[in-house]
């Protein structure tokens, strides 16, 4: 029990960084700087020398070499691949002590399961060719990997460690269901913009093109069945669809922040201050990156640093939620 914690532990927080480097490979345009999977140009790592830049742009004529871009996406994939590693180790551990609690067991099982089809949708990422849809789900199912490994280590300290349960209400427990379910559908709705190339579609604050209702094709901009390829690098949406898709995003972070503030609320109240606490600074962080994203016109290291307040806001709330069962 004590190495499945520790391995928890530290692959939960390489499943931030993993995060971290999939947000900066998808925002520095570098989803498609190695054109093949899981090699890069057919390199175990990137081409160097000029004879293998030669050899890369000889075998993939139509995506020129570029290191900047071959750089971020190796770096991704190495570190994923170690979490992958991680995972496995957990699964083998999980499986050799048949005396596990059988919670620990099952999601330890799940994850292996889990990671196996995150790599899937890694290789379809890069063989669709940034393909909206797939690009959002690998996004996705990295934040509740990360999420699953940080329930997984705090389920296995709660049985070596004393500590003092919750007893959260059936109230309680119903708010933060609801909660989960609506940060997860604007995240969703976070990296549909980010896949759709969405984000500059309204470059001022808290209007849009300066009008609260700008013209925006919402048929267009939410259709999931649009055709596969030849390209989505840049994207394909008109302005408007565009535009529809990133007024959704915001319009979703007012319902999230509004109804949060009434849980931590409700918290407070209930006399769970420290907990209300932590959900009202997790909040307002992301609130703040979400807003200087706009106003900063999309700096990487504060676009990145959104996407894993978004992981941490839904972690800690999938924790509080499910940390008891």
């Amino acid at each position: 029990m004590e190495r499945i914690k520790k391995l928890s532990l530290w692959s939960g927080l390489l499943g931030f960084v993993v995060v971290a480097l999939g947000a900066w490979t998808r925002l520095a345009d570098a989803g498609l700087g190695c054109p093949d999977w899981p090699g890069c140009y057919g390199f175990v790592t990137i081409p160097v020398s000029p004879e293998e830049i030669d050899l890369a742009n000889s075998k993939f004529p139509d995506t020129p070499y570029e290191v900047a871009k071959a750089i971020p996406e190796v770096v991704h994939r190495y570190f994923a691949a170690a979490l992958g590693f991680m995972i496995l180790c957990i699964a083998f551990l999980s499986f050799k002590n048949k005396e596990l609690p059988s919670d620990i067991r099952r999601l330890s099982f799940f994850l292996i399961a889990w990671v196996i089809m995150q790599g899937t949708f890694g290789y379809w990422t890069v063989s669709l060719k940034l393909w909206p849809q797939v690009v959002t789900t690998h996004l996705m199912s990295g934040f509740l990997t990360t999420g699953l490994l940080w329930l997984l280590y705090y389920k296995a300290k709660d049985r070596l460690e004393t500590r003092t349960h919750w007893n959260f209400s059936s109230t309680t427990k119903k708010l933060f269901t609801i909660s989960i379910v609506i940060v997860a559908i604007q995240i969703f709705l976070g990296a549909w913009t980010s896949t759709n190339y969405a984000s500059y579609s309204c470059t001022d604050f808290p209007l849009c093109q300066g009008e609260i209702l700008p013209d925006a094709n919402f048929k267009e901009g939410f259709n999931f069945f649009q055709s596969i390829g030849p390209n989505y690098l840049g994207g394909q949406l008109d302005h408007e669809s565009r535009v529809a898709i990133h007024l959704t995003h915001r319009f979703g972070a007012v319902v999230v922040t509004l109804f949060l503030l009434f849980v931590s609320y409700h918290l407070y109240v209930r006399k769970f201050q420290t907990l209300a606490l932590g959900l009202v600074g997790f909040l307002t962080l992301q609130v703040l990156l979400g807003i200087s994203n706009v106003i900063f016109a999309l700096p990487l290291l504060i676009a990145v640093g959104h996407n894993l307040g978004g992981l941490l806001l839904i972690t800690y709330l999938g924790i509080l939620r499910l940390r008891e069962h």
